[in-house]
């Protein structure tokens, strides 16, 4: 497919930065704000736990992108705002259960407003306006090798690649061409996906849903739908990250971005 055709494409990664506002990073770390080794370790554990490098994996020429400029820790743009879970929108601890903020912390109503008008309700407004004539919204994000403590599949190896299409009640992609994207992620990825581990290719496993697939898909009517890349493909044990193939998943996405334009029709 002709690259003229990727203007009809959107592309978010909403958890790849691991920045943190200056006024959200001192409350995070309380009294070692000025210790500049601990600083730098806790932005380190920001940015691994978000999902690193995927403003370099879901790069495509000639398609839009958009990429959050703040870690998930300070708002996560991929909740609802009024999502005050655990696992919701602001966050008081990491995917392994550690504490981001000082003993006894917990936000105010006012805080918690605040927060969002000044991180959530921008991204989101900036959103809505880059699908304007779009055809297809894609989310992408990367998962841990196995699940962590705060997951639905905890201790299990996770596939190598999932597509997140909506649940059967409100698919954020056309249902009828489930499979087709499937086949075309499993031809594109094929070269990746050879190792003895996280070699699949799954749709709605471990997740069904994107929050913004599906949100964006009811309000503006685009196709759209999430894509989580296992971050053992390209991280070591340790979080050291493997050039090569930071390159080969963007080669792989690139060719899967246009046969899933080609789907949609």
């Amino acid at each position: 497919m002709p690259s003229a055709h990727r203007s009809d494409l959107l592309i978010v990664t909403p958890h790849s930065s691991g920045a943190l506002p200056p006024e959200v990073l001192r409350i995070m770390l309380g009294a070692d704000a000025f210790d500049t080794d601990k600083r730098e370790a806790f932005l380190r554990r920001v940015f691994l736990e978000g999902d690193p490098y995927t403003d370099l994996i879901f790069n495509v020429p000639n398609a839009a992108h958009l990429s959050a400029p703040w870690s998930r820790f300070a708002a996560d743009l991929n909740r609802e705002r009024d999502d005050e879970s655990d696992n919701g929108v602001l966050k008081l601890f990491d995917f392994a259960r550690s504490p981001l903020y000082p003993s006894g912390f917990s936000f105010s109503p006012e805080a918690r407003e605040a927060r969002l008008r000044a991180i959530w309700d921008p991204f989101e407004a900036g959103l809505s306006a880059a699908l304007i004539g779009k055809r297809l919204l894609i989310v992408g994000h990367s998962m841990a090798p196995y699940g962590p403590s705060l997951g639905p599949d905890t201790g299990k190896p996770r596939p190598g690649i999932t597509l997140m299409l909506g649940t059967p009640a409100e698919p954020s992609f056309p249902a009828a061409q489930f499979t087709a994207l499937q086949n075309a992620a499993e031809q594109a990825f094929a070269q990746v996906l050879t190792g003895e581990t996280f070699t699949q290719v799954a749709v709605n496993d471990p997740w069904s849903a994107d929050a913004i697939s599906v949100r964006h898909a009811r309000q503006s009517g685009a196709a759209a739908f999430g894509i989580e890349v296992n971050a053992g493909l390209y991280l070591t044990p340790d979080g050291q990250v493997r050039p090569q193939q930071l390159a080969r998943l963007n080669a792989a996405f690139e060719v899967f971005a246009d046969s899933a334009l080609a789907v949609v029709g």
